[in-house]
């Protein structure tokens, strides 16, 4: 497939990858992956197990970057504060994992009963600081999210493209949304890929202009691939084929997360 090139005022021209409407996507699972360790190199493993072809998106989920990151901190050596000795004692749960959650958090955002809603370093407001003892690889271990995601997206786009391969990359975690039951996959890291496409100027076939409407494509992406991986079928890693995008090697997850000027709900 040869990419189009696709020109922006600014930006200069940059490869574009399918057709700008898609007749159809395809999600393909990466099965058989190990389970993956610090030091891992992920694109080298995704890469022998599927044929890729320059404009795939990779969907990683954040826990076996954090694992190939050693972004996972053992129990044992954590020294709970008062505060976390108290509010996990009150709430039957491990107040080491919760002073963890603190060290990884800004700020708390809502503490309501047993639930503890936090903003991250990142500035992702989410559940327990993203920290998740699920599949951390041992009992007594718990996974935190990488310390710049971007940056792991960035360096795992790099990998591919010394592979031979010009994809874009995206990495997620399961977050909880506001108002609504259940969870979904986000985006926490990008590389290659802009996150957002505004609609704003464009108008329907009605001629009514869009005002304020913006897709956040990370997160679509992010939620699609999810439904070929899961959190128990050991299929981390999931490949988005057909999706158009402009290659644009200065995104990142940065315009995604709102100014909380602009936050109507902390």
């Amino acid at each position: 497939m040869y990419p189009a090139i696709a020109c922006h005022p600014a930006r200069g021209c940059r490869r574009r990858y399918g057709s700008p409407v898609p007749a159809a996507l395809t999600i393909l699972p990466i099965e058989g992956l190990p389970e993956i360790e610090s030091g891992d190199d992920i694109a080298a493993q995704v890469a022998e197990r599927l044929d890729l072809i320059d404009g795939d998106i990779v969907v990683i989920t954040s826990k076996v970057v954090s694992k190939a990151e050693s972004a996972a901190i053992e129990l044992g050596t954590v020294e709970p504060s008062a505060f976390a000795t108290e509010w996990g004692t009150r709430w039957e749960k491990d107040p080491r994992v919760v002073e963890v959650v603190l060290r990884q958090s800004r700020r708390i955002v809502r503490q309501i009963g047993p639930v503890l809603i936090t903003e991250t370093h990142h500035g992702f407001v989410c559940a327990n600081s993203g920290v998740d003892q699920s599949s951390s690889g041992a009992h007594e271990r718990v996974l935190v999210l990488p310390a710049d995601p971007d940056d792991s997206a960035r360096r795992a786009r790099a990998r591919f493209g010394d592979l031979g391969f010009d994809v874009g990359v995206v990495i997620t975690d399961t977050f909880g949304r506001p108002w609504r039951e259940g969870q979904t996959d986000i985006a926490i890291g990008i590389a290659g890929i802009n996150p957002l496409y505004s609609y704003i100027g464009q108008h329907d076939p009605h001629g009514h202009e869009f005002l304020v409407q913006e897709i956040c494509i990370a997160d679509e992406l992010a939620a699609a691939a999810e439904l070929v991986k899961g959190n128990t079928s050991r299929v981390p890693v999931a490949v988005i084929r057909g999706f158009a995008w402009d290659v644009d090697d200065t995104a990142s997850m940065a315009p995604v997360i709102r100014n909380s000027s602009r936050d109507l709900f902390r």
